[in-house]
């Protein structure tokens, strides 16, 4: 029988000292414990799966560690990348934020679901991430390994597993960050979450 698993993996823990929001910015690679955390998440997946990643620099050098490990190559898909919102954020500092955009940060803490100065709503990126999940595993045969960012993935794996977008910072992954999940028929089920050692974090969008 086939492997018709699907891991959700967020990239790993990025170099980024200034504490900027990076967002969908160029420019931000993994930090020495990143690459380390893909090197650790790869010993989580089956060997030659099909690995798809979001085309930010920090996810595809994390699938590309991943890959080399296991005996994969690495697909590319657009629709993979960051949720929308950071954009608005992106190259400021996280401690000016709330000067910068008074109530933003707040407001994408307490109630995500309901934040009209975001490009993307919270239920737009969980569709597209989902949907991109949904294809890939349609079109692949074997397991399955899709690299993106911490709001997407999040987004995406409530949006598979039927549960309320409202709880998009309740046990949210880590970096490199294995989720788990199959479709069963018309249903899709979570497995389980695993994650590396985790360093010093940034706040979820720096994801």
């Amino acid at each position: 029988m086939r492997d018709q698993l699907v891991y959700l993996i967020r990239h790993g823990e990025v170099h980024n000292p200034k504490g900027i929001v990076y967002a969908d910015l160029d420019g931000y690679e993994l930090s020495e414990l990143g690459r380390a955390q893909a090197a650790e998440a790869a010993t989580r997946l089956p060997k030659r799966p099909i690995i798809v990643s979001s085309p930010l620099q920090r996810a595809v050098e994390t699938a590309g560690i991943i890959a080399a490990a296991v005996s994969a190559s690495v697909v590319i898909d657009d629709e993979l990348t960051e949720w929308y919102l950071g954009r608005r954020w992106a190259g400021h500092v996280w401690e000016s934020l709330d000067d910068d955009f008074p109530g933003e940060l707040t407001a994408y803490f307490d109630h995500p679901t309901r934040l009209p100065f975001s490009d993307e709503s919270l239920e737009a990126l969980a569709t597209r991430i989902a949907g991109r999940v949904r294809r890939h595993r349609e079109d692949v045969v074997g397991p399955l390994v899709i690299v993106s960012h911490q709001d997407p993935i999040q987004a995406g794996r409530l949006a598979l597993t039927d549960r309320p977008l409202g709880e998009l910072h309740r046990d949210k992954p880590g970096h490199c960050a294995v989720i788990t999940v199959e479709q069963e028929r018309d249903a899709w089920l979570e497995h389980g979450m695993w994650a590396p050692r985790q360093g010093a974090l940034f706040p979820p969008v720096n994801s």
